[in-house]
């Protein structure tokens, strides 16, 4: 019998090891790649479900404001063009021609201005308007809606050539300028509301400030604040914003009103 020489031994077994070495090291990666892979899957549809789930919840929620503004504008605008019109009715005197004539034509001038009005308050009665006419047409909406109301001056300022997102995104984004507009009414006391809007290739900027009382953001990171809804309102806009990859900041000075920053990625 031939004796094996011991480096050829050697190279052998060495190699033997190192190809078991180097297949557990091949099959562990696998493993682990599916892992990711399967968790990474996991987590998108995860994800896709969030979105869904934010998407729907702000439907209802844009569709619950729309109800309350065009209940307000009913009663506060076109409620009384009507009125004006019934009362030019009621007082029309036939036996005076030229103040007969004035009032019928007051009343049919009120009554186009109702039709009209309520012809603007139907857009908003479908959220799909948003998806039709863009956001910043929707925001334009709104602020002239808060303008006709006689409390704020309002301001819309673009920069940059639009560039239209998602209409997911533009969905969400729309909410939460909704909200941040609504939280201005109620509680700022501010005269004058600015939306700035600030397009690049890469982003969408949008700035969202008014002139009111402002408040102390300090305790609204607090969780008991949380909890009692002091500070929810603004942890859920943080969120939505956070879910579509946008970057949501507020500052507020008291005495010297608020300042929020929405900043959306245009090329994700």
């Amino acid at each position: 019998m031939h004796k094996i020489n011991p480096e050829i031994l050697f190279t052998i077994i060495f190699g033997s090891i190192l190809l078991i070495v180097l297949g557990s090291f091949i099959i562990v990666f696998l493993l682990q790649y599916q892992k990711r892979k399967f968790r990474h899957r996991h987590e998108l549809l995860q994800l896709q479900e969030s979105i869904q789930q934010t998407l729907l919840q702000t439907q209802l929620e844009i569709q619950e404001q729309t109800l309350k503004t065009i209940s307000q504008e009913i009663h506060d605008n076109i409620g009384q063009v009507l009125s004006l019109a019934k009362l030019n009715l009621n007082t029309i005197d036939i036996t005076k021609q030229e103040e007969l004539l004035k009032k019928i034509s007051g009343s049919k001038q009120l009554v186009s201005k109702a039709i009209q009005d309520l012809r603007d308050l139907s857009k908003s009665l479908n959220t799909d308007n948003i998806a039709a006419i863009g956001l910043l047409r929707a925001i334009e909406y709104e602020l002239d809606l808060i303008k006709k109301a006689g409390e704020h001056q309002t301001v819309l300022e673009i920069n940059g050539s639009i560039i239209r997102p998602d209409p997911q995104k533009e969905l969400i984004v729309f909410r939460i300028v909704q909200e941040l507009l609504n939280n201005i009414i109620k509680h700022a006391e501010a005269k004058l509301i600015k939306v700035t809007a600030n397009y690049t290739s890469a982003e969408l900027e949008l700035i969202i400030a008014d002139d009111g009382k402002g408040f102390n953001l300090e305790p609204i990171g607090k969780e008991e604040n949380t909890e009692n809804g002091s500070g929810l309102g603004i942890r859920n806009m943080h969120n939505r914003a956070k879910l579509i990859g946008a970057d949501f900041t507020m500052n507020s000075i008291a005495g010297q009103g608020t300042t929020v920053k929405l900043k959306l990625p245009l090329n994700s």
